[in-house]
């Protein structure tokens, strides 16, 4: 029986292990991938994996980026939009949190809102808001917020909008880290039909923000978000269908295992696409529910570790 430890553990590991098992077959098309069965952190013989110089067990930009709003909420004890920031800013820079300080597959969004970050604009007017900037760069973060917020969800939702807006400015960015953050905190919470319940929590919190910017966040759900849930998921970096292949994943996956293969099965962004499913999956199956072969090889641990003794730490200190 898993508790809520578990669970929120089970999360952080099960994003990190997503997104390293989908690190060696980004970019590919669906019919250029091994069968699903062969989907696996290690490739088989053969199969020329996208990062030749990344080892396999290495989580990418998605779980660096993940670790560092996981630290920062921890060591602020609150969200703080500028040492989020920094930490952003150390990764891109110095390697912060990325295993052995390599960084690579930087997202075009993401790179451009860091320069303006390290150019002096505030993180609240960073991120780029054109609808063409709708990649998925803050939505793979965003889940370590979900699992350890305390707060409403009326908090919930103004906090995921607001690590969104550091790279991601865009109302539908804004509207997917919501949802998918209300998703996983009905995960964790173990509340019947989960997604439902998200998508019922976050009309009713739309509606009670007043002028431009309610109107812009209730037309983005019900008309550009929402809609997308009948068209097939492709996995790309498009941060509603990523969104929604994650969903699907998580839909035909009965374990921790056949979640992360139906995810990297539909190939592209198969990191990011495994990272978001992933996240889902481990609050779901725990730590326990993750293949143990995948636990041992995943890389980072030496930084992963500390943070989940800190994260414990501040647990047993509250009342």
């Amino acid at each position: 029986m898993l508790n809520r430890t578990d669970r929120i553990e089970g999360g952080i590991w099960g994003l990190l292990i997503g997104d390293a098992v989908g690190v060696p077959y980004e970019f590919r098309l669906p019919n250029e991938l091994p069968p699903l069965e062969q989907l696996d952190m290690f490739p088989p013989d053969g199969f020329l994996r996208t990062y030749a110089d990344v080892r396999l067990g290495t989580w990418s930009d998605d779980g660096a980026q993940a670790l560092c709003l996981f630290s920062s909420l921890i060591e602020c004890g609150r969200w703080d939009a500028g040492d989020f920031a920094d930490r952003l800013v150390r990764w891109y820079q110095k390697g912060y949190l990325a295993v052995n300080g390599y960084v690579f597959d930087i997202g075009i969004q993401t790179g451009l809102a860091i320069r303006k970050l390290l150019n002096g604009m505030s993180p609240e007017e960073a991120g780029l808001t054109g609808e063409r900037n709708n990649g998925n760069g803050s939505l793979m973060r965003v889940l370590p917020l979900a699992l350890i917020h305390h707060g409403s969800d009326a908090e919930l939702v103004e906090r995921a909008h607001a690590q969104s807006r550091l790279t991601h400015r865009h109302p539908r960015s804004l509207v997917c880290c919501a949802l998918y953050s209300l998703w996983a905190r009905r995960e964790l919470g173990e509340v019947a039909a989960p997604w439902d319940a998200a998508v019922e929590s976050l009309r009713k919190e739309y509606e009670l923000i007043d002028g431009e910017e309610g109107e812009a966040l209730r037309a983005e759900l019900e008309h550009h978000v929402l809609p997308a849930q009948s068209a097939p998921p492709k996995g790309t970096g498009y941060v509603v269908d990523s969104l929604f292949s994650a969903r699907q994943a998580c839909m035909q996956g009965s374990d921790y295992r056949s979640v992360i293969q139906h995810a990297v099965a539909l190939g592209n962004d198969t990191d990011t696409t495994a990272c978001i499913a992933g996240g889902i999956a481990g609050i779901r199956h725990g730590l326990g529910g993750i293949p143990q072969a995948w636990v041992d090889a995943l890389l980072g641990k030496p930084l992963l570790l500390p943070l989940l003794r800190n994260w414990r730490g501040t647990m047993a200190e509250q009342p």
